[in-house]
């Protein structure tokens, strides 16, 4: 049997490569009904929130890797997942979405070398997905986004579309000072045409050798004298985790209202980068773009979240299928994703209430952890 084609789609937090994948997912269909995506998601936190986005819109299967970052703590992991979702899917192909903070260089290499010990395995390429509005903030801040960026055989500029010519320009300024000559490509809201996301046949692909893997990873992880201090730090803390859980009664619910105006809407872009939920919700949702479909009503108003730098949009939970272990059976489980410093503030905040209220049952218990 031909070697199963894997494509490696990273980017920083919030960029789009969810939305890039589920706009993927419909164009393979048309082509071949019965083509096969396998995704392999790497989430921060203990929730499977965007592979629950991607069970519930027909792709073949989906492996979670929670609770660390694919390309180091969690590499030794990657064998057997690919190797389930071969036995158990059997794709035409695979799909590997890192977390935001995760090198591609490390993770080509390894999956090169699974690859070769396999047979099973080939590497089509790495799709760098980059938010143009927002990348002139955390490109400044983030060692991660900048080698995300240069590491990578196609560059997928996202979100152009509100960001204008000016920053659109900068944006493509910053890349040429990080020497990334390498195909780019506009998305269109998120969509672009599979034959440019596959198949690129990528120049890191074939020949990222150790020693540079090396570089980078070491770069990382010490990222040197910072305002006099000496930080050694791994490139994960460059963002902090917490893990947001409601427990109650049946028919507690959270409030929708309260929900948009105190966290939605509140939460700074700079301090906040992604807010993600699965969560009961006393009324039907809205998305932050009126001009966006509204979401579909839920039977149990079950919804998933999805917040980056100030949007979002909420999706039902597929009624149909079985929620995923992490947030069944629960009010809420919500992972917020801030910037370094930031989550003890945030933490204390959703502690001290206002920010998660629940509406309806008689008994609940919030609880908070800094996870990362």
């Amino acid at each position: 049997m031909a070697p199963i084609p894997i494509t490696i789609i990273t980017g920083f937090l919030g960029s789009g490569k969810t939305t890039l994948i589920l706009n993927l997912i419909p164009q393979l269909r048309a082509q071949s009904p019965n083509y096969r995506l396998a995704l392999l998601k790497n989430e921060f936190g203990d929730v499977a929130v965007d592979s629950q986005l991607a069970s519930s819109s027909a792709i073949s299967g989906v492996q979670e890797m929670l609770g660390g970052c694919i390309c180091c703590n969690l590499v030794g992991s990657l064998s057997p997942a690919l190797a389930e979702l071969e036995t158990t899917v059997k794709p035409d192909r695979i799909i590997i979405e890192t977390s935001g903070s995760a090198f591609p260089a490390t993770l080509a290499l390894e999956v090169n070398r699974l690859a070769r010990d396999t047979g099973k395995y080939v590497l089509d390429g790495v799709v760098s997905v980059i938010d143009v509005e927002n990348w002139q903030g955390y490109e400044d801040t983030s060692y991660t986004a900048r080698i995300q960026a240069r590491y990578t055989d196609l560059v997928v500029l996202n979100k152009w579309e509100t960001a204008g010519e000016d920053r659109y320009d900068e944006c493509l300024d910053r890349l040429g000072d990080l020497e990334v000559d390498v195909a780019k490509v506009k998305s269109d809201n998120g969509w672009v045409a599979m034959d440019v996301v596959f198949g690129v046949d990528g120049g890191l692909a074939q020949d990222l050798t150790e020693e540079e893997a090396a570089k980078t990873t070491a770069n990382g992880h010490n990222h040197g004298q910072e305002n006099g201090h000496d930080h050694k730090h791994g490139h994960q803390s460059e963002v902090e985790v917490l893990s947001v859980e409601l427990k109650g009664d049946a028919g507690v619910a959270i409030s929708t209202d309260k929900l948009e105006a105190n966290l939605l809407r509140k939460a700074p872009k700079d301090e906040v980068y992604r807010i993600k939920a699965v969560a009961t919700l006393s009324s039907l949702p809205k998305n932050s773009d009126p001009e966006l479909p509204p979401p579909a009503e839920h039977p149990k108003g079950r919804y998933i979240l999805n917040w980056a730098f100030g949007r979002w949009t909420y999706t039902p939970v597929a009624a149909d299928g079985t929620e995923h272990a992490s947030s069944s059976e629960t009010p809420l489980r919500m992972t917020i994703i801030t910037g370094r410093y930031e989550s003890n503030k945030w933490k204390k905040l959703i502690e001290a209430g206002g920010v998660i209220e629940i509406d309806g049952g008689s008994k609940s218990d919030l609880v908070v952890t800094k996870v990362l």
